[in-house]
């Protein structure tokens, strides 16, 4: 009988509980980032948002193939991948139109509350670091937060910047970015994804 990935393999309790944390940290950050990242109007704090919520998507997908089959793992990194990619050029979309028509960003809510969001993805990366080398999933959640701990510090600099120099544009640079990085790991998600599917079906 084929493996169709409806039944769960295994003690997979320690995963589930790391995603649950994970997905209940960013879903919590993407509020706070996004309604500072208004206020403040900050391109970088509004990517970093943006990018809270589809880390948030990616564990809830991860969490779904916890204890299934690995076609279905490959198939939810895939998705998460995907989900990335968009993210990464709709940032990019929006860093243009900020460009075009103007912002004022303050440089104080930007970098507290970056360092918050920062404090939260060093969190989840080191609960997440035991399963980094595992299953495609995983891999994809622990590459999805390790961005993030990039993209924060970037929003940090971006905000110092701006509160010492007034300069907006080191905003939208950061913006600009983190749009990038996002695109990279959204490929890098979706090249493992799709290596792990041909094992899948390789073995099959």
């Amino acid at each position: 009988m084929s493996d169709c990935g409806c039944h769960p393999k295994g003690d997979d309790s320690p995963a589930r509980r790391v995603l649950w944390i994970a997905l209940g940290l960013n879903a919590a950050m993407a509020v706070v980032e996004a309604a500072i990242g208004l206020r403040a109007e900050s391109t970088g704090l509004l990517a970093d948002a943006l990018d809270m919520l589809s880390d948030a998507a990616a564990y809830a997908i991860a969490l779904l193939a916890v204890g299934r089959s690995p076609s279905f793992k490959a198939g939810a990194a895939k998705l998460s991948g995907s989900l990335l990619l968009l993210l990464g050029i709709g940032v990019l979309v929006e860093v243009g139109r900020r460009a075009m028509y103007g912002s004022d960003p303050d440089g104080l809510p930007i970098m507290l509350t970056a360092a918050l969001a920062l404090a939260v993805n060093a969190t989840v990366l080191v609960l997440l670091r035991p399963a980094r080398r595992g299953e495609v999933h995983i891999r994809a959640a622990w590459i999805f937060t390790r961005a993030d701990v990039i993209a924060n510090a970037g929003v940090i600099i971006s905000g110092l910047v701006v509160a010492v120099t007034g300069l907006r544009y080191a905003d939208l640079v950061v913006g600009a970015a983190i749009g990038v990085y996002v695109i990279k790991e959204a490929l890098e998600i979706l090249r493992e994804a799709r290596e792990a599917k041909n094992r899948s079906m390789a073995a099959a």
